[in-house]
């Protein structure tokens, strides 16, 4: 491909993102983590990356607790995506929120997740695309609170997603340990799609039960053969 070519696939692309990024209001279909989400937009899944906040990794302690927590508020339900942009890894970025409840905000208030600032300090140079119901002082002060309480991951030594991943590097896989096992008395043996009865089910055993076996190409949908949307 020549230069000039690139450069306007490279433009187009860039507008086609700018394209995408924008307010809406669609159903959850997937909780892939804690601070991510699976939306249904005109009949097609997009992926929602929360803004301002990061969330454990599934394999790290309370990762698969965030992820229940995420999916408990979402999973299911009909929310609103207020968006500004796209994310290296095709993302919105955006804030979520479902009746009152500004979804980002509460992951930080129940321990679940920390105020994470990059991306607000980058759209902070770019008022277009600040999200208006971000405050990262009002998140700053429920991450204090939850700390002081030991809600979540401050109950224990809360190591950051960015330093965890430097401690544990991509080629590990580490085995998921004793306190992010999930507890939910729903949780039975089956490991495979093939064990799956229904969408539902193989949803349950992915966002509920942590079973990643479930979505085996990562993209947050479980069992595509059952879930794929029509």
């Amino acid at each position: 491909m020549t230069n000039g070519l690139r450069c306007v696939a490279c433009a187009l692309l860039f507008i086609g993102g700018i394209a995408q990024a924008a307010d809406f209001a669609g159903k959850v279909i997937a909780v892939p983590d804690g601070d991510t989400l699976l939306v249904l937009r005109g009949g097609k899944p997009v992926k929602v990356r929360l803004a301002g906040i990061d969330a454990p990794e599934k394999a790290q302690p309370y990762g698969i607790a965030s992820q229940q927590s995420l999916a408990e508020l979402v999973m299911d339900k009909q929310i609103g995506v207020v968006s500004r942009a796209v994310d290296d890894y095709g993302r919105l970025v955006a804030t979520v929120s479902i009746g009152e409840i500004n979804v980002n905000r509460e992951q930080v208030r129940r321990g679940m997740a920390w105020e994470y600032s990059r991306f607000a300090s980058w759209a902070a140079s770019r008022p277009s695309l600040r999200d208006p119901l971000h405050n990262n002082h009002e998140v700053l002060a429920l991450q204090r609170d939850a700390q002081q309480a030991m809600r979540g991951l401050w109950a224990g030594e809360a190591v950051e997603p960015a330093q965890w991943r430097k401690q544990h590097p991509a080629s590990f896989v580490p085995q998921h340990s004793p306190t992010v096992a999930p507890d939910d008395s729903a949780c039975g043996n089956k490991r495979h799609c093939s064990e799956m009865t229904s969408c539902e089910e193989a949803r349950h055993y992915l966002t509920k039960c942590g079973i990643e076996t479930m979505d085996g190409d990562s993209d947050g949908v479980p069992c595509e053969a059952l879930c794929a949307p029509q």
